[in-house]
């Protein structure tokens, strides 16, 4: 099965995308890990790509959905990809569902992780990393402790510059206006699960297996 992991930043799509793959032997998707990827082979897109970024600029959908399609005709990955941060808007899950059908494949399942966004800014704003071992925590919800590195005793927190209140505001509204319509889309397709991701992540874990379960059975 393919599968879409939507909900607003902050929710938990990474940390359940990598459960999934675990324990579903399925293949992750990221817009993030494509781009990398193909800046690495060198080819003319990676050149086209390379100036867009330098020049601070988007990448444009077309070049996203040539690189989603060179994955979708990989028939090692056939059928058991999470799409994660993708699509972003109305126009991309429709393009999305072209290329799917091109290739004989479909969204099976879209999983909404529910977070509240009062919570969802305390997870990014919180955010804190020691500056040795990199271990992060949450200055709301996983305050600072020992690390368990003892060369970390000189260790200072370090917070992302865009961890913070503004940014996160920023990236729900954009969300809100541009992401969040996608689930009226999929709703009418019969394909979206809630999933209450305001609790442990073990717990969201137990949800999407025992969705995925239900759907195969």
């Amino acid at each position: 099965m393919n599968i879409v992991i939507f909900g607003p930043p902050g929710a938990g799509k990474g940390t359940q995308s990598s459960f999934l793959i675990k324990n579903f032997n399925l293949y992750q998707l990221s817009t993030g890990d494509l781009l990398r990827e193909e800046l690495k082979s060198g080819s003319e897109l990676a050149s086209q790509i390379d100036k867009l970024m330098n020049a601070g600029k988007l990448v444009s959908d077309d070049i996203i959905n040539s690189l989603i399609e060179k994955k979708l005709g990989d028939k090692s990955i056939e059928n058991r990809i999470i799409f994660d941060g993708f699509p972003r808007n109305i126009e991309q899950a429709k393009t999305l569902d072209q290329l799917l059908t091109k290739y004989s494949q479909s969204i099976s399942l879209v999983l909404n992780l529910k977070v509240d966004y009062s919570v969802i800014t305390k997870r990014i704003s919180g955010r804190v990393s020691c500056s040795i071992c990199k271990t992060t925590f949450n200055e709301f919800f996983d305050p600072p402790k020992l690390c368990s590195n003892i060369k970390c005793s000189t260790r200072t927190m370090v917070k992302r510059s865009d961890d913070n209140v503004e940014t996160v505001s920023k990236r729900l509204k954009t969300y809100d206006e541009s992401t969040l319509p996608i689930l009226d889309y999929y709703s009418s397709k019969n394909i979206v699960k809630d999933v209450d991701a305001m609790t442990d992540i073990d717990k969201v874990s137990e949800q999407i297996s025992s969705i995925i379960k239900d759907l195969k059975s």
